[in-house]
């Protein structure tokens, strides 16, 4: 199955919720996309970032966004992150992790930002930074040595962004980009590729080589004996 290897965090500053993720979708060993969409869509005041497999954490917050905007339409009031967090605990623990979902579920809300993790298994923690994915260790040394409250917007998103590289440049399960969400009271950002840290350079030459750059050591020319359908192999020595 195609896994998102993955580096995603999340953290709260002093206008909103700052989550970000990296870009890299793997199948073992191989890359399988370079540029694929980690921050998942679940409310317009709440996005969620999903590492683990890639199908389980798509359909994962499909539903729960499709649930979610049903419940907004019969109560006619806008989603609470806690609410949402609810629906994905008890969806998870349901299935006993089989589904390969680890979530960073961020938004604001009425009772203003709220930051969660969520685990395959269906427990959840509510801190005011969270990292998670294969790449969750190097991103959370970035967090404890930086992190502070009441950062500003600009601040938020430079943290993010290296957290996000941390876990790009020291872990082989994340790479590519890095993808930025910002929710604040009034409105969300979602900052697709904010910043390309692997970019393609230049070939230093051409490896186009004309003829004759190497030189032939030896050559044998054989003619092959080519046995047309029908006709019998003399085998007699």
């Amino acid at each position: 199955a195609t896994s998102t290897g993955t580096t995603i965090v999340g953290l709260i500053y002093k206008d909103g919720i700052c989550l970000g993720a990296d870009t890299r979708a793997t199948e073992g060993p191989i890359v399988a996309d370079k540029n694929c969409e980690k921050i998942h869509y679940i409310a317009p005041n709440i996005y969620c970032c999903g590492a683990g497999t890639a199908a389980d954490t798509e359909f994962t917050t499909n539903l729960i966004s499709s649930q979610i905007e049903l419940h907004s339409l019969s109560t006619g009031r806008k989603p609470r992150v806690v609410t949402a967090m609810t629906l994905l605990k008890q969806m998870l623990y349901k299935y006993q992790g089989h589904v390969g979902a680890a979530l960073v579920l961020g938004g604001f809300d009425a009772t203003g930002p709220q930051l969660y993790t969520v685990y395959p298994h269906g427990s959840t923690d509510k801190l005011p930074y969270v990292t998670m994915g294969s790449g969750s260790l190097a991103a959370m040394s970035i967090f404890e040595s930086k992190w502070k409250p009441n950062m500003n917007r600009e601040e938020a998103i430079n943290l993010v962004q290296e957290a996000i590289e941390a876990g790009i440049f020291n872990d082989l399960g994340s790479g590519s980009n890095v993808d930025v969400c910002v929710i604040t009271k009034d409105d969300t950002q979602y900052l697709r590729n904010h910043a390309r840290p692997n970019e393609r350079g230049i070939k230093e030459q051409s490896y186009r080589f004309p003829r004759g750059t190497t030189a032939i050591l030896k050559s044998s020319i054989e003619k092959l004996v080519t046995v047309t359908e029908g006709d019998s192999m003399d085998m007699s020595l």
